[in-house]
């Protein structure tokens, strides 16, 4: 995958694939450690022991509309290849967790892609969905709770197209925003 944000939405779609009510999406930016830290975890049904290590065989899905499920393993080698470390935890009837880490300015490092865009994708098929999307950036943190924004909406579906498109936009500016912080933001590989 090209983009951060297609590996974030891909396995975010598995968890929904599970029945999570409840998505977290949490990446970290340490720019003086070279560091960026993705962690991605649900409430959804999780993975048995027994299918815990098959999950990372691209070969292996229990999705029936393809033969193949190569997210997770894709993901895991894009840390590899960036320096980092892939973790995955899982517990039956309680959810999964997927934690990687990559260099912050390795030359294999995907760019961001359209965060915004990718958490408006899963908003509009799942409204009654819990999603929190966390970014920090050297300390300085952008905060997205949808059980928060629900409160204010009253009547109106979060999925209304637009809340999904006002949503969507404040989502992009917090983010340039975070991406002009502190001193060492011209340190910033590439646009994002």
């Amino acid at each position: 995958m090209r983009e951060m944000s297609l590996h974030i939405l891909d396995i975010a779609e598995n968890g929904l694939d599970a029945g999570a009510t409840f998505i977290g999406i949490f990446l970290s930016e340490t720019r003086a450690d070279d560091l960026l830290s993705v962690t991605i975890e649900d409430n959804g049904l999780g993975i048995s022991s027994e299918n815990l290590e098959k999950v990372m065989d691209p070969f292996y899905t229990t999705r029936q509309t393809r033969r193949v499920g190569l997210g997770l393993s894709l993901f895991r080698e894009t840390s590899r290849r960036c320096g980092g470390t892939f973790k995955l935890t899982s517990r039956e009837g309680r959810g999964t967790r997927v934690e990687a880490t990559f260099g912050l300015t390795h030359i294999d490092l995907p760019p961001m892609g359209d965060i915004a865009g990718c958490i408006s994708t899963i908003l509009m098929g799942h409204p009654h969905l819990d999603l929190v999307y966390d970014h920090e950036v050297d300390g300085e943190k952008f905060t997205f709770d949808t059980r928060e924004i629900k409160e204010g909406l009253e009547e109106v579906p979060i999925n209304n197209p637009r809340v999904l498109m006002h949503l969507t936009e404040m989502i992009r500016k917090s983010e340039a925003a975070l991406r002009e912080v502190g001193p060492s933001a011209s340190k910033t590989p590439g646009p994002r």
